[in-house]
């Protein structure tokens, strides 16, 4: 799997976004799934739509709105006059890469059809269980600003998402460059699949082999029982919140061309994966605070 080879294909149509791109990847050899929070029209379609066309995986976007229904979304039985017979009809959710755009706009009803689907790779319908094609990636996008007609995600759901990434605005010469060139958009369709999907279900069970040591878990415990203790945050990271970025931190140490964790990929990680977990006093970000406490532990244990 060469992926500085994915990185600068899916570069092309992504200018000045490296790191996004980079943690992006991290997030899908995990095997969890990417919250992308951020203004309208940075570029969190084209990034999924890119990932889908370079990776070699199926892609459907589903975009969320108040009205939508559990079963816009999982698929619904329909009776099939000629077989006599209901027959299932599958929903968006039946691919490699869904986009989520714009979740909070749904309703929690809604939002929480995903959970299953997001935690175990497979929905229920009606009584029945269907296994998702695998592998299984959700990005999500919400929008910070507006908040009429939006349902904030709840702690659960939010705790289902591995990461949480801003693309943020381009600087003014990748911008400019933007605008002399064509649309980004248009110019997916010109990317290189440089993959299929059980390459890439191969390399994330090589993520999974990668050696965690008593040290580096204890340095994750350790940030997580600082958040649990902090006076500026209400609600700690949870130990799934554990699991996610120890997992990330496996898939950071493979992109690294190392077989084993080291120290630096759990400190780096920690604002990307735990951040979103959080709740914190008004007026503390759970971002900072989570800085903050990062470079007390790493004082305390040396690291």
């Amino acid at each position: 799997m060469d992926l500085e080879a994915i990185r600068l294909e899916i570069g092309r149509v992504l200018r000045g976004k490296e790191g996004v791109i980079n943690y992006s990847l991290i997030c899908l050899l995990s095997g969890g799934h990417l919250l992308l929070e951020d203004v309208p029209g940075v570029g969190k379609t084209t990034l999924a739509l890119a990932m889908a066309r370079v990776l070699g995986l199926s892609f459907t976007r589903v975009q969320f709105t108040s009205d939508l229904l559990p079963s816009d979304i999982l698929g619904v039985n329909v009776y099939d006059q000629s077989k006599k017979t209901f027959v299932f009809k599958k929903g968006p959710v039946f691919s490699n890469l869904v986009l989520a755009d714009e979740i909070n706009r749904s309703t929690p009803k809604t939002q929480s059809a995903l959970l299953e689907a997001m935690a175990e790779g497979r929905v229920s319908v009606d009584g029945v269980t269907y296994e998702l094609p695998q592998p299984f990636f959700v990005i999500a996008t919400q929008n910070p600003v507006e908040q009429h007609g939006t349902y904030p995600l709840p702690e659960s759901q939010l705790d289902r998402f591995s990461m949480k990434l801003s693309l943020g605005y381009p600087d003014p010469e990748t911008e400019a460059q933007i605008l002399r060139g064509e649309n980004p958009l248009e110019k997916v369709d010109k990317l290189k699949p440089l993959l299929k999907p059980q390459e890439l279900l191969s390399a994330m069970e090589s993520v999974k082999r990668m050696y965690v040591s008593s040290d580096v878990s204890k340095l994750a415990v350790s940030i997580a029982q600082a958040t649990r203790q902090d006076p500026r945050v209400l609600l700690g990271v949870s130990t799934r919140g554990l699991i996610h970025l120890i997992s990330c931190a496996r898939a950071m140490a493979y992109t690294k061309e190392r077989d084993f964790v080291v120290p630096e990929d759990i400190l780096e990680l920690t604002p990307l994966c735990l951040a979103h977990r959080l709740i914190v006093r008004e007026g503390e970000s759970p971002t900072a605070v989570l800085q903050d406490i990062v470079e007390k532990v790493r004082a305390s244990l040396r690291v």
